[in-house]
């Protein structure tokens, strides 16, 4: 399957803006097994605010043109990556981390320590904890490990 990268400002596109939503409920109710449905609706209800207010919003597309996943960045933290469930392991999460550091110097990414898949995807790609918050940026009570990228490198896609 091949798939298509690419920088996107999104502007008043509402449907794309749904698309990106809809990517990021399946992929959350499919890793963030911490969050109780209620959590997830409550979430939900910022979660277009804050993809539409991202500074870099990048894009994957399958060849059918769906969105396969996505990442947003502002300065050099990753605000932001998803994945379709049914396209993990497919090879996205490095393709969309990799333009990231690439194109937009990414070295910072804040992560669910209850996430314990994604935290060990960060891992696998370089980045180390250097902190932890006790609490997410919202105040609750989900710790954030905070992660860093200590030297630029090739992200591993194995």
């Amino acid at each position: 399957m091949a798939f298509c990268v690419e920088d996107i400002e999104l502007g008043d596109d509402t449907s794309l803006l749904a698309e990106l939503v809809a990517c990021w409920r399946a992929s959350v109710e499919a890793t963030h097994t911490f969050l109780t449905p209620d959590d997830i609706e409550r979430i939900a209800g910022y979660v277009p605010g804050a993809i539409a207010s991202v500074a870099h919003l990048t894009v994957c597309r399958d060849e059918s043109d769906q969105v396969a996943g996505f990442i947003g960045v502002d300065g050099a933290m990753i605000e932001m990556l998803f994945i379709h469930p049914s396209l993990r392991g497919c090879g996205l999460g490095p393709l969309l981390l990799d333009h990231a550091i690439s194109e937009h110097g990414v070295t910072l990414v804040d992560v669910n320590e209850q996430n314990e898949q994604a935290v060990g995807f960060y891992e696998h790609c370089g980045f180390e904890v250097f902190d932890r918050s006790a609490t997410d940026a919202m105040g609750d009570p989900f710790p954030i490990l905070h992660m860093h990228l200590p030297r630029q490198h090739e992200i591993a896609t194995d």
